[in-house]
C-alpha cells in the first residue's frame, strides 16, 4: 500500500469568489489537526466542513451545517474525550461547540462568551483548560484559563507574545523578510508591522511550547515560532531556535499558522499554511511536515525537500532519516512540447519549479496536452500534477451562496457545484509508443494537486499529460508537472568552499561556487552544528541572503548539493560574525 504523500496536500480546496468579481481562487489555510478516536480530524479556514483520515494520506470531506466553518482559523481540540470547535469572529461573540460524534452527531453549543480571532483551546494534564487567541500587527497574543464546564474565562486575560522584528528577522513583514518599497495597498492600509497570530500550545517533558505565526500569510517566509514556559500562562521565553517551522524556497513556499500533533505511533507532525497568493492574497494550500523535540527539548520541523515525496510512518520513526523516499525531481527545466499556449503562460512554466507560474492551453484547444522529455530513460516512481485556475467562471451566479463577511470589505461565496479534473497520463521510451500510466478521463473528483505513486517503478523517458476537463470549464493549466524518481548518473560534487557571514544583527549572506553537475542547492542552518533545523531549497543560484535570523545568536551553516541522482551533504561551518 502507498505510504507516500507530496506537498501541497491534495485536497479539494474550496473555490472562493468575491461579490461582483469574476475571478475565483481556491483557499484553505490555518489548519488544525487532532487525533481523536484513532482518526485524524482536519479543520481549515474557508472550507465549509472538515476532513477525516485514518492514515494522513487519504482524506474524506464532510460538510456540516452545525458549525461556522466559513469563519477563519478554526480550532479543534480534544477535551475530556470530546471534540471541541471554535473559529474567529472579530466583532461579535464567538461560539464554542462540542461533540462525541463529529460525523453523525449534533454539535452542541457550549458557550458564546466573547469575540476573538485565531483561537486555540488547550487542556493540561491536570484537566484544567486554557485558551489562547490573537491576530494583529498591533496587539499581542493573549491567554486565559477557561472554566471547562461553561467554557468561559476565569480571571483576566494575560498578554503573552509581542512582536519584535528588530531582533527577530523572520518577523520582518515582506518577501524574503524585506519591507516592500514602494508600499503595497495592503501595507498602506494596515502598516508594515508583522502580524502575530495563530497560537497553538504543545506540552513536552513538563514544559509548555506556545507557538505563533508571523509576519504575513502572503509571503514566502510565513512561518511559526515558539516561546517556552514552565506553566500554561507563562511567563514565556523566546526559544533560541526560531522560527521552528519555515519553508521559504522550493516549488511552494510557506509553513506558517498551523498545528502540532501526534500520530497513532507517537510521532510528532506539524501541519501549516503554504502560499500561492497569485489570483488572490488568500490563495493558499496546506502542507504537512515531520516534526519533533530533540534531546535538549528543542522543537523542530523538518522542511528539507518538503515539497518532494515524503513517507508516512507505520511505526515510531526518526523524522529526519526515515521520512525521505530518496526520489529526486527529474522534470526540472526539461524540454517541453505543448498543443497550444495562452499568452504569456508558456510551456516552460510547467517545469520551472514555481507554483506561482503556469502553462495554459488556448480555450479553443479541444485536445490540450503537454509532453516532457526527461533526456534519458529514468526510473520514475511518482508524478505530481498541479493544476491551476485560469478563466474559471461559474456557469451561473446561483451556484454560490454568499456569506456575511467576517472581514468588513470582503464578501465571500461558498462554491456549491461539484468540480473535477479529468486527464490521462502516459509514458513512453521513444515518444512513439505510449503506455497509459493513469486514466482519469472520466474522473468525478476534484484533485488540484494529484499525486500518483506507481505500484512498480516505470522505466520511461517521456511523460505526456492530456486534458479532458477542468473545473468551471477553465483553460487547461498546469503550474507543475513534477516527475520523481532516479536518474542514471552520479550524485553531485560537494560544495565545500562557501562563505557564510552575518551582514547585520538579523541578516547574513551565504555564497558558494557553482557545482557543474548540481541541479540545485539546499542551504541548512541552525543554532549548533548538530541542530541545522532550518533550510532553503534553491535551483541554480549560488548565493542567498538570509534576513530571518535572531539577534545575539550564533549560527552554523551547510550547503548541500543535489541533482536527479541524489543529495550530497556539505561540510558544516560556523557563520562568521559581523
Amino acid at each position: 500500500m502507498n505510504t507516500v504523500y507530496c506537498n501541497p496536500i491534495n485536497l479539494p480546496y474550496r473555490f472562493q469568489k468575491f461579490k461582483n468579481k469574476k475571478a475565483m481562487h481556491r483557499e484553505a489555510a490555518d489548519p488544525s489537526v487532532v487525533l481523536y478516536k484513532e482518526r485524524y480530524w482536519l479543520f481549515a479556514s474557508m472550507s465549509a466542513g472538515f476532513w477525516v483520515s485514518n492514515d494522513l494520506l487519504r482524506w474524506k470531506y464532510y460538510s456540516t451545517p452545525d458549525l461556522p466553518t466559513m469563519d477563519y482559523a478554526p480550532d479543534v481540540r480534544v477535551i475530556d474525550e470530546e471534540l471541541y470547535f471554535c473559529a474567529s469572529r472579530r466583532t461579535k461573540k464567538c461560539p464554542i461547540y462540542k461533540t462525541q460524534d463529529p460525523i453523525n452527531g449534533k454539535w452542541e453549543k457550549v458557550s458564546e462568551a466573547f469575540a476573538f480571532w485565531d483561537p486555540n483551546l488547550y487542556q493540561d494534564d491536570d484537566g484544567r483548560v486554557y485558551f489562547y487567541w490573537g491576530c494583529s500587527n498591533r496587539r499581542p497574543i493573549y491567554g486565559v484559563e477557561i472554566n471547562k464546564e461553561t467554557m468561559t474565562p476565569i480571571g483576566e486575560k494575560t498578554p503573552l507574545i509581542y512582536s519584535d522584528a528588530t531582533n527577530r528577522g523572520w518577523e520582518i513583514n515582506g518577501e524574503n523578510n524585506i519591507l516592500q518599497k514602494p508600499k503595497s495597498l495592503i501595507s498602506l492600509l494596515i502598516g508594515d508591522s508583522p502580524f502575530i497570530e495563530g497560537a497553538w500550545m504543545t506540552k513536552n517533558n513538563g514544559r509548555y511550547y506556545l507557538q505563533y505565526s508571523a509576519p504575513g500569510t502572503q509571503h514566502n517566509i510565513y512561518g511559526d515560532g515558539v516561546f517556552i514556559g514552565e506553566s500554561p500562562l507563562g511567563p514565556f521565553s523566546y526559544a533560541k531556535h526560531n522560527p521552528f517551522s519555515l519553508k521559504p524556497g522550493g516549488f511552494i513556499q510557506g509553513a506558517g499558522h498551523g498545528s502540532t500533533f501526534e500520530d497513532v505511533h507517537g510521532n510528532l507532525w506539524h501541519i501549516s499554511t503554504m502560499r500561492i497568493s497569485l489570483n488572490h492574497m488568500f490563495e493558499r494550500r496546506i502542507g504537512l511536515f515531520p516534526a519533533g523535540f530533540d534531546k535538549d527539548g528543542v522543537l523542530f520541523c523538518n522542511t528539507n525537500f518538503a515539497d518532494y515525496p515524503t513517507k508516512i510512518p507505520t511505526q515510531k520513526w526518526n523524522p529526519w532519516t526515515d521520512s525521505t523516499t530518496g526520489w529526486m525531481l527529474l522534470s526540472y527545466k526539461k524540454n517541453v512540447k505543448v498543443s497550444s499556449t495562452l499568452e504569456e503562460h508558456t510551456k516552460e512554466n510547467a517545469v520551472d519549479e514555481s507554483i506561482r507560474t503556469f502553462w495554459a492551453a488556448q480555450k479553443t484547444d479541444k485536445n490540450p496536452w503537454l509532453e516532457i522529455d526527461l533526456d534519458a530513460i529514468c526510473t520514475v516512481n511518482a508524478v505530481q500534477i498541479n493544476f491551476t485556475e485560469k478563466n474559471c467562471y461559474p456557469k451561473a451566479e446561483k451556484v454560490f451562496i454568499y456569506e456575511k463577511p467576517q472581514i468588513p470589505f470582503l464578501k465571500r461565496a461558498i462554491d456549491e457545484e461539484i468540480v473535477s479534473h479529468q486527464y490521462v497520463l502516459e509514458g513512453s521510451h521513444d515518444a512513439l509508443q505510449w503506455e497509459v500510466l493513469i486514466d482519469k478521463a472520466n474522473n468525478a473528483r476534484d484533485v488540484p494537486h494529484d499525486f500518483i505513486v506507481f505500484d512498480q517503478p516505470r522505466n520511461i523517458r517521456y511523460i505526456r499529460l492530456t486534458g479532458y476537463g477542468m473545473p468551471y470549464n477553465g483553460n487547461f493549466a498546469i503550474s507543475g508537472l513534477r516527475v520523481f524518481g532516479k536518474g542514471n548518473g552520479d550524485n553531485p560534487d560537494k560544495a565545500n568552499n562557501f562563505i557564510a557571514k552575518k551582514t547585520g544583527k538579523t541578516s547574513a549572506k551565504i555564497s558558494w561556487k557553482k557545482i557543474g553537475n548540481a541541479t540545485g542547492y539546499n542551504v541548512r542552518w541552525g543554532i549548533a552544528a548538530d541542530k541545522l533545523y532550518s533550510s532553503w531549497l534553491l535551483y541554480e543560484q549560488t548565493e542567498l541572503e538570509l534576513n530571518c535570523l535572531n539577534s545575539g545568536t550564533n549560527y552554523f551553516v551547510a550547503v548541500d548539493t543535489f541533482n536527479e541522482n541524489g543529495i550530497t551533504l556539505g561540510e558544516i561551518q560556523e557563520m562568521e560574525r559581523v
